[in-house]
């Protein structure tokens, strides 16, 4: 008999994909997004507007041109011509620039100096235990060393270390390796 395994049905898979962490933060950010475009477009409509106002019209959206013809239009719709409105353009235009503007420095430009910050830390925290590494090293090369000497050099048989090819258990004496001690 070959058993089939259980395929996860449709809505098993839609409750999983519900559940990702990235579903619900896109959600987040959609509805911040939300109420921050109309923060922005209040910004522009109450700021910007009235400012450039003081050189022409008080509404960016007022500011038109008539392609061809003479143009006319009757409640808000063109009858004649082709106009041209590039003052709604303009205004789209700063408003994606000040979104854009307040997204960089309140968002992307304090994270990466975080995130700048949190990567120093761990490099440094490396570098600490590189040299942690290179300290326990030295030590365990000068005991080498040292019990190479108190053992009669790097040529008696038996010695600790050097190549890991003596095939002893380490210790210096009995039949695997050095000399023994009769003088007991």
């Amino acid at each position: 008999m070959v058993s089939e395994e259980k395929k996860p049905g449709v809505l098993e898979g839609f409750k999983t994909f519900l559940l990702r962490g990235n579903v619900i933060d896109l959600a987040v950010a959609v509805v911040i997004g939300a109420a921050f475009t109309n923060i922005v477009n209040s910004v522009v409509k109450g700021v910007i507007n009235p400012l450039v106002g003081a050189f022409g019209t008080q509404d960016l959206e007022q500011y038109t041109s008539c392609l061809k013809g003479p143009c006319s239009s009757k409640d808000g719709e063109v009858t004649s011509g082709i106009l041209i409105m590039w003052g709604t353009v303009l205004s789209a235009a700063l408003s994606f620039v000040i979104t854009a503007a307040v997204v960089y420095f309140l968002m992307v430009l304090p994270m990466s100096k975080y995130l700048a910050k949190m990567e120093a830390r761990r490099k440094a925290k490396e570098g600490v235990q590189e040299t942690l590494e290179i300290s326990e090293l030295e030590v365990l090369k000068e005991i080498r060393d040292a019990l190479l000497a108190q053992h009669g050099g790097p040529g008696s048989a038996g010695a600790v270390g050097g190549s890991g090819d003596s095939g002893g258990s380490g210790d210096s004496g009995g039949p695997s390796g050095g000399p023994v001690d009769t003088s007991k």
